[in-house]
């Protein structure tokens, strides 16, 4: 047997421990990519996928002529460009108070508590919001009519939901951003601050030039695989949270809800599919351009 023979037969532990991530990866993200031709069709299931006709790129151009693609576009965007500068403030925030605090606090007990938003499904969050935005017997509205104040129709002003969303986001996604920033401040040589503390450094000085500095790979991770999915919705929150209200759409629809109303509604398979289909592709692009830029700021934190 030959080098390269013994090399391979080497690393076969290694190929089968592969095997199961690989398999999901092929079955759930690469087949349903021949997905794609559906978006060039104008689909007839009596005739099949394969055998409907063929309109090139005209559910793409009905698509890019309604008003909704520069508002689905925008929202989605602007959401999770919000999204992951509040994600990160207060992630990385949470994570050094708690680094500061741990010697006082049990850290299992505030993981699980700062985490359960996250592990509660976004249904009951839903219904958690409704309690508090409903019109007649919201927890809000009831504190403003004592107040004296007038109450709000939450659920038919759209003025009021980005900041509603980015709240319901941060309370949701915060905690576990923070896990993982916890985990790199942790993971700082203490001889470092030991040091500094020597030379009189303050807390506010120690936690820029020590503290930030060494968490900055993990940072740069976090963002990138958010920036890669900045294409992409969570499609609960802007959903299940707004209840699907039809006054609000202006302030809550995204990609993800657009395909979905359009599939649902309107039935049109063809444009709801090209309407994934960029997203998808817009999505890679991004992705690939933001880690380009991370190459030539700090190569050694680029994803590839």
């Amino acid at each position: 047997m030959n080098k390269k023979g013994k090399t391979i037969k080497k690393c076969i532990p290694i190929y089968m421990m592969l095997l199961p991530g690989f398999l999901y990866l092929l079955v759930n993200n690469y087949i349903p990519m021949t997905g794609m031709v559906i978006a060039f069709k104008n689909v007839d299931f009596a005739k099949g996928i394969l055998k409907s006709d063929w309109v090139g790129f005209d559910n793409f151009q009905y698509l890019f002529k309604t008003p909704d693609a520069w508002r689905i576009t925008r929202n989605t965007l602007c959401y999770n460009l919000a999204f992951i500068a509040a994600n990160l403030v207060l992630g990385v925030l949470f994570a050094i108070l708690l680094s500061e605090i741990r010697s006082k606090l049990s850290v299992k007990v505030y993981q699980t508590v700062i985490l359960l938003p996250y592990m509660i499904s976004m249904v009951i969050v839903s219904y958690l919001s409704y309690a508090f935005l409903a019109s007649d017997t919201g927890l809000i509205n009831g504190v403003l009519k004592a107040l004296g104040l007038k109450s709000i129709s939450w659920y038919t002003q759209s003025k009021y939901w980005p900041v509603i969303l980015l709240v319901i986001n941060c309370w949701k996604n915060v905690g576990y951003g923070m896990i993982v920033y916890l985990a790199s401040v942790l993971g700082v040589d203490r001889s470092l601050y030991e040091a500094a503390s020597v030379d009189g450094i303050t807390k506010l000085q120690e936690i820029r030039y020590i503290t930030l500095p060494m968490i900055k790979p993990a940072v740069i991770t976090m963002v990138l695989l958010n920036v890669g999915r900045i294409f992409y919705s969570d499609f609960g929150l802007f959903y299940q949270v707004p209840m699907n209200s039809g006054a609000l759409l202006n302030a809550t629809n995204t990609i993800d809800t657009y395909v979905y109303r359009g599939l649902i509604t309107l039935g049109d398979v063809g444009m709801s599919s090209a309407a994934g289909v960029y997203q998808s592709i817009v999505g890679f692009t991004v992705i690939m351009l933001a880690n380009w830029m991370t190459r030539k700021l700090s190569r050694e934190n680029a994803l590839f």
